[in-house]
């Protein structure tokens, strides 16, 4: 694949591109991206949601005379919610360069308005064929300075009845100019309006692979930036899944992801293409193991991930292409397995999630953001057929005669089951269920599959462990070494097997850091930490009661 950085386009796009999470150019955007810069008009065939519209825009920017007011390019959709779409898309683009004025222009919002921007001028315009032509039998738009029209969804225009419209704007432009046409189909209209209008047109078909999409529900939520992350966190907390892998469209949010979801209490890692190779084995390590529970990655960086039983995939950014949306959902359903993908969709995204749809022939169900009380639901249900379960597996004749004990005290067994269930399920100073004390995957995991009681959370966060089954651990740096708590949790569940939720409280200060660990993993940290280094710098691990008194004063004010 090729990448962006090797096509001779200015630092300003390959920036702003990076920023979209464009790691590598679509096969229409390698095709014709360096074709279009050459002036020569194109003729595009692929369907909605290749990447063209970035194809085409990348080049039309590039093409651009920053120093010349004057319109210089003219982008005609069929309509305005493309329109919108394509003008939203080329202002990404444009982030680094702030001398390229861009204005979309279509029915429905008020010409006044536009007439107004199209007088301070403006050197590219994305419109539709009706509104277009009103400002040009206004005399509010000169064609007599445009040097390139590209007619975006050709044939969905003359569908819609805009020919007459399209050959007289094409009849106002100058000779001398470029013409890029991008169509879905090829019928007999379209190619007589190439053979009016167009110049020897290099012709650039992208062919659609056959996409099969295995056995996985398809789902979407409609959310805001903002509140996309506690979308994410409520999605996982219902399906409470044992391996997920979460899409980013960039390293940054990869990184960002992780120490949020981190921050909450998720043993979450990432993977993107700045890591070193031996970096990426020992995250995809954990994955693998089960030690790590949620992965976070780019598009390219999850190239490499082969594991079948990945329970729910989620799409936390749209990918900028329907091609990137399959590969992605395909990593989950595998093995015949059944598969759950999850997309989050942020205001106008829906049009673009819309020709993913469209093209990949894919039902993706709106669904509502689940209620805390449907989590609740949820995990009381579980607990119910733990049980069951436990019912069902016999064994129970010592229980069962501590029971009639107390029956012979005369409580009803109906008293005794729900004392039971309320000693474990609720905290005893609220009135709600205190849902992360009970049953929790994680903690399973991390010991061989079994739960230890002895290590349930209190609350939800880092740390807050039950004193009696904790050892407080003192590490030789702190915030003066950058160190934060992911860190921390990162390097003892990595060196030690210890699954991150079982890591208490983390306390950073400026030279130290102590952390709450359980008892009986202090001997399997002290010893798969010697020798170690932690962000470059070489760690001391010890139990904090038994520091030496030597200790400088600061350090003695902890341990006392």
């Amino acid at each position: 694949m090729l990448k962006f950085e090797e096509m001779p386009l200015s630092d300003e796009i390959i920036r702003a591109v990076a920023d979209m999470g464009f790691e590598e150019a679509t096969p229409i955007q390698a095709q014709s991206i360096e074709i279009i810069m050459s002036g020569r008009d194109v003729i595009g065939q692929s369907q909605t949601g290749t990447g063209k519209t970035a194809a085409f825009g990348i080049a039309c920017i590039e093409k651009i005379d920053e120093d010349d007011k004057h319109l210089q390019a003219v982008i005609l959709c069929p309509t305005r919610e493309l329109a919108i779409q394509v003008c939203e898309e080329i202002r990404r683009i444009l982030k680094y360069k702030d001398n390229i004025k861009v204005l979309p222009v279509y029915g429905g919002q008020p010409i006044d308005r536009q007439i107004s921007v199209l007088r301070r001028g403006v050197q590219i315009i994305i419109g539709t064929p009706g509104r277009v032509m009103d400002h040009i039998e206004r005399r509010t738009l000169r064609m007599d300075t445009v040097k390139m029209v590209i007619l975006d969804e050709a044939d969905e225009m003359l569908d819609m009845g805009f020919r007459d419209d399209i050959e007289t704007i094409l009849g106002k432009v100058p000779d001398e100019r470029q013409i890029v046409l991008f169509s879905a189909t090829m019928p007999s209209e379209i190619l007589e309006l190439t053979r009016k209008y167009q110049r020897q047109p290099e012709y650039i078909k992208v062919v659609r692979k056959e996409l099969t999409v295995p056995n996985i529900e398809q789902v979407y939520f409609d959310v805001s930036e903002r509140t996309k992350l506690e979308a994410l966190c409520r999605v996982i907390d219902m399906y409470n899944p044992e391996l997920s892998l979460i899409f980013c469209n960039t390293k940054k949010r990869v990184d960002e992801l992780v120490e949020q979801l981190q921050g909450r209490g998720y043993f979450a890692e990432g993977l993107h293409g700045d890591l070193k190779q031996i970096q990426r084995d020992t995250v995809m390590k954990k994955f693998r193991n089960r030690t790590l529970e949620i992965l976070v990655a780019t598009d390219v960086a999850a190239r490499g991930i082969d594991v079948d039983d990945i329970e729910i995939v989620f799409n936390y950014d749209l990918p900028q292409d329907a091609e990137y949306y399959v590969h992605r959902i395909g990593r989950t359903g595998r093995a015949g397995r059944n598969g759950k993908a999850c997309t989050f969709i942020v205001g106008r995204e829906i049009y673009k999630l819309r020709d993913i749809i469209s093209y990949t022939k894919a039902k993706v169900v709106n669904q509502k953001l689940p209620t805390l009380s449907d989590i609740e639901q949820v995990k009381a249900n579980n607990f119910s057929e733990e049980i069951k379960k436990t019912i069902s597996e016999g064994h129970l004749s010592k229980y069962v005669a501590m029971v009639d004990n107390m029956i012979s005290e005369d409580f009803s067994t109906i008293d005794i089951a729900a004392a039971l269930i309320k000693m474990h399920l609720y905290d005893e100073n609220s009135t709600d269920i205190d849902f992360d004390k009970f049953a929790r995957k994680d903690y399973e995991r991390g010991s061989g599959g079994k739960r230890p009681e002895k290590y349930e959370k209190k609350k939800k966060g880092r740390g807050e462990y039950n004193d009696e089954n904790m050892v407080r651990l003192f590490i030789n740096v702190g915030n003066k070494h950058k160190i934060k708590a992911k860190d921390v949790v990162g390097a003892l569940a990595g060196e030690t097997g210890i699954a991150g939720n079982l890591i208490g409280a983390i306390e950073i200060m400026d030279d130290f850091t102590f952390v709450d660990v359980p008892k009986d993993c202090v001997k399997e940290i002290l010893s798969g930490m010697k020798n170690k280094k932690l962000k470059g710098n070489k760690v001391n691990v010890e139990q904090a009661q038994t520091a030496k008194k030597d200790k400088d004063k600061k350090k003695k004010k902890y341990f006392e």
